[in-house]
């Protein structure tokens, strides 16, 4: 047995005080003359073996009274698990999980209200004097500081439903990283959380001083239904144009779902519907179309009816129908008639000729497609920059010059991973196959005859074998490349083994060339992204955007508005919102009154899965100084004071200086020695 309070035990010296008083307090007998025995009369004696007998069982009473009542101050306890932090002021902090998944229902209400009551049973557990975090999945400023125990339950009343979802390890940390500014203390952590499956993967690294102790709640198992994602087939939106959406649904339940009803709405109007059947614990892609969208930016939403799991029922998306598409054309100083002609020939491409030597590098982010000709010699600066829009996601077409400086091309085109012209062939070939396999021949013919004409070649530049991976277009007899796409970064890089010219080959003016070109436009899109995920995505990347010091850029969804940090990197305009965002939904980016683009924001769907962890994957994750407390358990505030302080035993000093009390009392009142009368003859 130890005590919390040992200097309280001098307080035992009080024991001398019962002790003196007995010893003091002797019988005072009557003193009676008498001149005969004849005036003796009947005394009653009372024997002394017996009066002694009470008094010192009275003596005994008020000695256990007092000495437990010393203990009580004394505060002693059984030592347990974090005894050792006995005595010591205590840094806690509780971190009470408020993801979507905890609006589950069990027999107590929501699990965050389960939650919310235990996290105030903890706090109750210590002294109050004690110190307290109160940690949320918003990871919010406001809780990074300690509170006195009135102050934390007035905190834990206000926690709400939140769209973020964190991990164990990111959860434990954060804890750590505060406790840690605590010198003294006795820290621990407890985390109150249903513990999906998808909070922790591998094994916790925790702060061996660090008590960590885990509250599983129990939800049912509930079957649930989700949209994990929507992708667009094309990549370049046209006004009036049909459009497939693939629509990406996961099974989360052990359990068939049986025609689950999905619909697609874009901008308030229903565009398609359907109803589909999921196996158990599977995923599932379904494409719906739909068209008559006219220029501008367009919210969508996917609605699923899926009960009683509703939080992930809704899945939000953006894209801009273009009314044109821009294409940069940059030549060596004089236009190349075959660009300017192909472009032409569809009202849909804007296309802007410019020469190498005034290129506007900070608007190259706004092409999505940029076509070289006729360059003998790429500039320094100009092959950084068109590097850099490669790799963010462009489209780069090159045709080399009929003088090009091939050492200047390889420098310029081995950078981004592409095939780049090695030497001048004088032979004339042929064509001999296209690639139908490649992206850009995808239902471009309805039916290829077996003898096509295909484009015949003077001279050509043998192209280099390219490191990265190739997408062939058109092959010359003998295997030598003719036309090929590069992956580069997240863009695009197609090279060309003839210039635009008709020294070189009929390739300007064969048939083929109008629609290969319109092909790798179409496909060279690198729009904003469909969707962004609440919590993961902090930064926002879009078009480059001219901003004066007195001009703000904000985020607006109905009447909320948010002021993002904005850098200007590269061509390219980054969004830093960090934490700001919490409802899911269509936000409007805006510069003053004028709306630059539509961006949609999505819940995170690791809170989809309603499956948790079980106690045996739970100790292989834990550290050995970490314990798990079951939920369930209605006497939480007794378990963590019995882990932490060990078993108290003031409450039954309490009552046994009570009970010598009531001892003393009855003894004195009731117990009374049989007396023996002894008659003298006068």
């Amino acid at each position: 047995m130890h005590f919390i309070y040992p200097a309280f035990l001098f307080a035992l010296l009080t024991l001398a005080i019962p002790v003196i008083i007995h010893l003091f307090n002797f019988r005072k007998f009557q003193r009676v003359n008498f001149s005969n025995v004849q005036f003796l009369k009947e005394i009653q004696e009372q024997q002394s073996s017996r009066r002694n007998l009470k008094e010192r069982l009275i003596l005994a009473s008020r000695l256990l009274a007092l000495a437990f009542l010393v203990f009580a101050f004394a505060r002693p306890f059984i030592p347990a698990q974090n005894a050792a932090n006995t005595g010591r002021q205590n840094a806690v902090s509780i971190f009470v999980d408020n993801s979507y998944s905890m609006q589950t229902l069990n027999r107590e209400g929501s699990l965050l209200d389960d939650a919310k009551q235990k996290a105030k049973e903890i706090a109750s557990a210590y002294n109050i004097n004690d110190r307290f975090q109160l940690l949320t999945q918003d990871f919010e400023g406001k809780h990074q500081r300690m509170l006195s125990r009135d102050e934390f339950n007035d905190a834990v009343d206000q926690v709400k439903i939140s769209a973020q979802s964190r991990g164990l390890q990111q959860i434990i940390s954060r804890q750590q990283s505060l406790l840690v500014t605590q010198p003294g203390a006795a820290k621990s952590v407890y985390i109150i959380s249903d513990l999906q499956k998808n909070m922790a993967t591998k094994a916790l690294k925790t702060d061996s001083a660090i008590a960590i102790n885990l509250i599983q709640l129990k939800a049912g198992n509930l079957p649930n239904v989700a949209v994990d994602s929507v992708w667009l087939l094309s990549a370049i939106h046209r006004p009036g144009e049909s459009e497939k959406l693939v629509v990406r649904l996961h099974n989360y339940a052990d359990e068939k779902a049986e025609k689950v009803p999905l619909k697609v709405i874009i901008n308030g109007a229903q565009k398609a519907l359907g109803s589909y059947t999921i196996a158990a614990r599977a995923v599932q892609n379904d494409t719906l179309a739909f068209m008559g969208l006219q220029a501008g930016w367009q919210q969508g939403e996917v609605v699923l009816q899926d009960n009683p799991v509703t939080f992930d029922n809704q899945f939000y998306f953006s894209f801009n129908v273009a009314q044109q598409m821009p294409v940069l054309l940059i030549d060596g100083g004089t236009p190349n008639p075959y660009l300017r002609a192909v472009f032409a020939s569809d009202p849909f491409f804007n296309a802007h000729n410019t020469p190498d030597g005034n290129v506007n590098y900070t608007a190259l982010g706004t092409y999505p497609i940029i076509v070289i000709s006729d360059i003998k010699t790429v500039s320094t600066g100009l092959a950084q920059q068109l590097k850099n829009y490669v790799n963010k996601g462009g489209t780069l077409v090159v045709f080399p010059a009929i003088d090009a400086d091939l050492n200047n091309y390889r420098v310029f085109l081995q950078a981004m991973n592409a095939a780049y012209p090695e030497k001048l062939v004088p032979d004339e070939a042929k064509v001999s196959a296209l690639n139908h396999q490649s992206p850009v021949f995808k239902n471009v013919f309805e039916s290829f005859p077996p003898n096509p004409d295909l484009p015949v070649v003077k001279k050509y530049y043998q192209l280099s074998a390219a490191h990265g991976s190739q997408d062939n277009l058109m092959t010359l007899t003998g295997g030598q490349t003719f036309w090929a796409g590069y992956n580069s970064g997240r863009g695009k890089v197609y090279v060309a083994a003839v210039p635009l010219n008709e020294d070189f080959s009929n390739l300007p003016r064969h048939a083929l060339f109008v629609p290969i070109l319109f092909r790798i436009a179409l496909l060279s899109g690198h729009d904003l992204p469909l969707f962004y995920t609440l919590g993961a995505d902090e930064t926002l990347e879009v078009p480059p955007v001219q901003l004066t010091e007195k001009q703000l850029l904000k985020l607006t969804k109905g009447g909320q508005s948010t002021i993002p940090d904005v850098r200007q990197q590269d061509g390219s305009t980054l969004l830093y919102v960090s934490d700001q965002l919490h409802e899911p939904g269509i936000y409007t980016l805006k510069k003053q009154d004028s709306t630059l683009a539509t961006l949609a924001f999505n819940d995170n769907r690791n809170e989809s899965d309603l499956s948790y962890l079980t106690p045996a994957a739970l100790k292989e994750i834990l550290p050995k100084q970490a314990s798990l407390i079951p939920g369930s358990n209605a006497s939480l505030k007794g378990i963590v004071a019995e882990t932490n302080l060990g078993t108290q035993l003031w409450k039954l000093c309490i009552i046994l200086a009570l009970i010598s009390l009531a001892a003393e009392i009855l003894l004195i009142r009731y117990f009374k020695p049989g007396a023996q009368v002894v008659k003298q003859a006068v």
